[in-house]
């Protein structure tokens, strides 16, 4: 397996390009000594298409075991955009990179399947990859990647590491979650966002599967994580749904984290 690291600048300009032996296992890392720019974009390529790679393109942030399906190109946030992002990461004149083949242990074990901090809106090669039908005002700390991102930190909205799932106060409100393989889950656990007196919280909410069953989830007013556990199903996808708030004076619920529990099916 080969893998291809690029740094490509707003004109298509390659600022950095390295590609692994092909060995194998394979492992590339990159070492960027520059200042990233607007309109600069990690671009990340394998010659096998739908295998799992640990994948970790900054070292402010963390690295996670997830699903290749195909070209990967990650849009160095900038501005308003990197509010949901460490103040560290992508700064400096210095940056680590580094893909490689995941083990078969990794794979193999039990583990969150929801998590990915690198997901981000445009995301078609990396899994799993979440969208949402509204995100507050539009702005990236209330983006639903927020909530696959591996953070907990839940006592506070807004910036870094407070960013969540912001639902805009509608109660249509739907969060989708993508694995881009087939999965087999024992569990859910859900982090609320838990900014009393400023956040309301969510009474009940539903969990659709893929496989057409649905998972009926009552909350307590807490910012643990709450955990439901069921038989193991085989599915693609979920989606979390039919949010019913509080009788609270707040209306801003929101979810900080979501976890899926299993195993590749």
């Amino acid at each position: 397996m080969k893998c291809n690291i690029s740094i490509c600048g707003s004109d298509g300009t390659r600022k950095l390009e390295k590609e692994s032996s092909g060995s194998s296992p394979a492992e590339l890392w990159a070492v960027y000594d520059g200042e990233y720019r607007e309109g600069d974009r990690i671009e990340l390529r394998c010659d096998r298409e739908n295998a799992f790679i640990y994948v970790k393109l900054d070292d402010a942030m963390d690295g996670a075991v997830l699903f290749y399906t195909g070209p990967y190109s990650f849009p160095i946030p900038f501005g308003e955009a990197k509010l949901s992002y460490s103040p560290s990461s992508f700064s400096g004149k210095r940056h680590y990179l580094y893909v490689r083949e995941a083990t078969e242990a990794e794979v193999a074990q039990e583990r969150n399947l929801a998590c990915n901090p690198w997901d981000f809106h445009g995301n078609t090669g990396l899994f799993p990859h979440t969208w949402a039908n509204v995100e507050t005002r539009g702005e990236s700390v209330f983006a639903s990647r927020n909530a696959v991102d591996g953070l907990v930190a839940n006592s506070f909205h807004g910036e870094w590491p407070y960013s969540s799932w912001g639902i805009n106060r509608d109660p249509e409100a739907e969060f989708h979650l993508e694995f881009g393989r087939e999965v087999a889950l024992t569990a859910i656990g859900i982090w609320l966002r838990a900014d009393f007196p400023h956040d309301a919280w969510w009474t009940q909410g539903t969990i659709s599967f893929s496989d057409g069953s649905s998972l009926t989830l009552h909350f307590e007013k807490t910012g643990a994580e709450q955990r439901f556990s069921f038989p193991a199903k085989k599915v693609t996808s979920l989606t979390f749904h039919k949010l019913i708030k509080a009788d609270d004076p707040s209306p801003f619920p929101a979810l900080t984290q979501i976890a899926a529990y299993g195993r590749e099916a």
